[in-house]
């Protein structure tokens, strides 16, 4: 009998069919067929000529190298939080969660202003005879990356060490097995299906980040850049050619994904935590190195964002920092820019509302009524979370900017609509992922008991349902605001300037070298942030967050 969640199936379906499936079959077209019919020139150019393929290799290099510089450092500092008492902790957790929160490119701005030729730690060690690293190139777009995305291992990965059993570390003590050996023999294997799962999100992410190469990479070429150039470029660009490198984009982490659910699914373990593991207190030359290691890692995490509010307030002369400080960098910011940040605010917030919406409804379709339909919706839902955002910038780009198959239906291309749906199919897997987790925890008999005294499935979804999902959704919610606000790499490709939001005027002004007002737009920017962590905290009643 057709009930209320089949017409929800059909439409949700119908959402992936016009605004994920459509858009990448035509990327597919482009790549493909010219006027001259069926042809493999794109992909031999890109593979034929070093000058593009060389950036395939560029790209895992560094997503290598700073997924790699991650891990080591996320898992040590989850490890550490987890088994030992850290002074100030919860200072050191926010310090963490901030330093990924914002978008990866204003950290590579701030590191240009410290590290870079004329940057101050640089001028400082050279007063003193000594040559510092130099930022731009792999060395800068690795540190980027690892200080960005380490956060999100901490965070998965201490989730799931607070879930080993107390008794298993005390067997292996026991046992013999103690201190680093019951580390790496007992508790990394443990966790194997985390670090996979999280290791995937970080080489994705670096994979698929435009703004740091593009700003610190100084003809260190990235996959994303080159899509992006060869997209907008004025001379040689070509959309046939950006959509084949798409393609091949899309091909290439499809494939990765694979191959880690695959890996993952063999090392699954299922842990039930009946003793929760007992905090010890660090002694003698551990406590000491510990703390140094942890309060290194944080404050060189968090001194980029630091440095960048500190600009914000300098008096500027045109592209030059100069004596005094004052609010002018504001001032301009909220004059010339108001509507900007209202944008930052207004397009996010919509599709807030729409992903929280749809992902709860997939969710419950994908946990309540699995069949073969909600498992297709389930599987398709992840590939926005695999695919670079220039990728998907470039697809809604050439699928709508003429309508349908210029049709002139769904002629978006310019619009407020086209943004926020673009950000409502990237960010929806976090808010499933959330409302999945969340409804897996409510028994069914609950919902069973409702419909027993009378009460409508639709009732029962709304009264009952989601109010006991409601932490989970609001955690999505937040991961998935946060990463709206500061989202650049398909933006960039999709705003006009009716639809500009903050990220994309900082890296304009970062561009232009006005760095004051840069600041201001990264400071107010980071605001949000924190206060979205703040909500998250309060209405979700936790301090843990994982994606």
């Amino acid at each position: 009998m057709f009930d209320l969640w089949d017409a929800q199936t059909i439409l949700v379906v119908l959402l992936y069919v016009v605004f994920l499936i459509y858009p990448i079959a035509n990327l597919l077209k482009l790549a493909l067929f010219t006027d001259s019919g069926f042809t493999l020139e794109y992909f031999q150019k890109f593979f034929s000529q070093s000058y593009y393929s060389a950036t395939l290799k560029n790209s895992f290099v560094v997503s290598t190298l700073g997924t790699v510089f991650a891990l080591i450092i996320g898992t040590l500092i989850a490890y550490f939080f987890t088994m030992y008492s850290i002074a100030g902790k919860k200072t050191l957790r926010i310090f963490i969660i901030l330093a990924s929160m914002s978008a990866p490119f204003i950290g590579a701005y701030s590191w240009i202003l410290l590290l870079g030729r004329n940057g101050v730690i640089t001028n400082f060690f050279a007063d003193l005879g000594i040559q510092t690293p130099e930022i731009y190139g792999v060395f800068g777009i690795v540190l980027v990356f690892t200080l960005q995305l380490y956060p999100l291992i901490f965070l998965m990965v201490g989730g799931s060490m607070k879930k080993i059993d107390m008794s298993l570390l005390e067997a292996a003590e026991n046992m013999g097995v103690t201190g680093f050996k019951r580390f790496y023999k007992v508790i990394l294997p443990l966790v194997v299906p985390t670090l996979l799962s999280s290791s995937l999100l970080v080489f994705m992410r670096a994979l698929a980040d435009f703004g740091t190469p593009m700003l610190i990479g100084e003809g260190y070429r990235t996959f994303p850049v080159l899509i992006f150039n060869e997209f907008v470029g004025e001379v040689g660009g070509s959309a046939g050619f950006a959509s084949a490198i798409s393609i091949i984009a899309v091909i290439i982490t499809t494939i990765i994904f694979l191959i880690q659910k695959y890996i993952a699914n063999r090392k699954a373990i299922t842990m039930h935590t009946l003793r929760p593991i007992e905090i010890q207190k660090p002694k003698g030359v551990l406590k000491v190195i510990m703390h140094l290691f942890i309060y290194i890692v944080v404050l060189v995490s968090i001194l980029p964002q630091v440095y960048i509010m500190y600009t914000s307030f300098k008096n500027t002369s045109g592209m030059v920092f100069v004596e005094g400080y004052s609010l002018d960098s504001y001032r301009r910011a909220f004059s010339g820019m108001s509507d900007i940040i209202w944008n930052t605010i207004r397009i996010p917030f919509v599709a807030l509302i729409l992903t929280v919406a749809v992902g709860v409804i997939i969710a419950y379709l994908t946990v309540r009524r699995s069949n073969v339909s909600t498992g297709s919706i389930d599987i398709v839902s992840m590939i926005p979370y695999i695919i670079p955002g220039t990728v998907m910038g470039i697809a809604f780009l050439m699928a709508f900017n003429n309508g349908i198959a210029d049709s002139g239906i769904l002629a978006i291309g310019g619009t407020t609509t086209i943004m926020v749906i673009a950000l409502v199919i990237r960010r929806l897997p976090y808010s499933i992922r959330s409302s999945v987790n969340a409804l897996q925890q409510i028994p069914m008999s609950t919902e069973e008991a409702a419909y027993s005294l009378g009460s409508s499935k639709l009732n029962t979804f709304i009264r009952i349902t989601i109010p006991m999902m409601l932490p989970g959704i609001i955690a999505g919610a937040i991961l998935s605001w946060i990463t709206m606000i500061s989202e650049l790499s398909t933006a960039i490709l999709l705003y006009t300037v009716r639809t500009q939001t903050m990220t994309i005027a900082i890296y304009t002004q970062v561009i232009r070298g006005n760095y004051g007002v840069a600041g201001a737009l990264s400071t107010i920017l980071t605001l949000l942030t924190v206060l979205s962590l703040l909500i998250l905290n309060k209405v979700g009643r936790t301090e843990d967050i994982t994606m």
